[in-house]
């Protein structure tokens, strides 16, 4: 029998030291103990209480509106920012422009929290707004350090465009917005796409800066499973955790399937091509 190659035996140790954890929890949440370390039988219970539980359900219900839509506005100024960064002609600021851009990358998150914060109470002091920290803080907080992800995502993809399509459009009397809408939107749409799914998974993902910028009114779900985990873990956390890992396997799985269908679609036109032309 031939033994593995060093490479393919670091690559088994590497997937079981990430999925095993995965694999412990998601057999946990069917334990019926109230004791997370102590199997006691296999049991939905702990699944129907989390289904009872408003708490967690409406932060869920928080922290998906809150990332849709952060999501949202982060590709649209992110994709601004990349289109300054990369198409246009050097200017004074340019460099300090691209720096600030991408500054949140790099920047803690401990900090960006503090400094939106500040942020706000002095608008409130100044202008009346906002008057109560919530739902729309956080919106705006994620949007500021997620259109920097987007940013560099489609920036890196319009690096690599042809701009000699662009011109012969528009050498042909397309004007300079119908070209973007027809022309360049449809070749960077997969980073438009990247950059969402980033920027919704960092939103849906941050407790930090959303514990300096929430109020009362608006918690997020990372909150409330932090707070619950230092009272001690509640076997309903394994269950919400084993659903969360449910819905990105099957999101993810729905992608690659979309992208293989798309894919086999796409060379069974190039063969059909060959085959006409002869």
């Amino acid at each position: 029998m031939r033994k593995p190659s060093f490479t393919t035996a670091m690559l088994i140790v590497g997937l079981v030291f990430l999925y095993l954890p995965m694999i412990i929890l998601v057999v946990y949440s069917f334990n019926s103990s109230r004791l997370v370390t102590v199997w006691a039988g296999f049991s939905a219970h702990w699944y129907v209480e989390l289904l009872r539980d408003q708490q967690i359900l409406s932060a869920v219900w928080t922290s998906l509106r809150i990332a849709f839509f952060s999501a949202s506005m982060a590709v649209c100024l992110g994709t601004l920012a990349a289109f300054v960064m990369v198409r246009f002609a050097r200017f004074r600021g340019k460099t300090a422009l691209s720096s600030m851009v991408t500054a949140p990358l790099v920047m803690p998150e401990v900090i960006t929290g503090l400094s939106l914060l500040l942020l706000f109470v002095h608008m409130a002091q100044l202008i009346g707004w906002p008057a109560d920290r919530g739902m729309v803080t956080i919106w705006i907080a994620h949007t500021t350090f997620c259109s920097a992800y987007v940013a560099v995502v489609v920036a890196s993809r319009l690096r690599e465009v042809d701009l000699s399509i662009e011109e012969a459009a528009m050498d042909l009397g397309s004007r300079p917005v119908r070209t973007f809408f027809q022309i360049t939107l449809p070749v960077i749409a997969p980073a438009l796409a990247a950059g969402w799914l980033l920027a919704f998974t960092l939103s849906l993902d941050d407790l930090v800066i959303a514990s300096f910028v929430s109020g009362p009114g608006a918690t997020t779900l990372p909150m409330v499973v932090f707070s619950s985990v230092r009272m001690g873990v509640s076997p309903k956390i394994n269950a919400l955790a084993t659903l969360i890992i449910l819905a990105v396997s099957l999101a993810t799985f729905l992608a690659w399937y979309l992208m293989r269908r798309s894919e086999a679609r796409r060379r069974q036109a190039m063969l059909q091509d060959m085959t006409a032309g002869r």
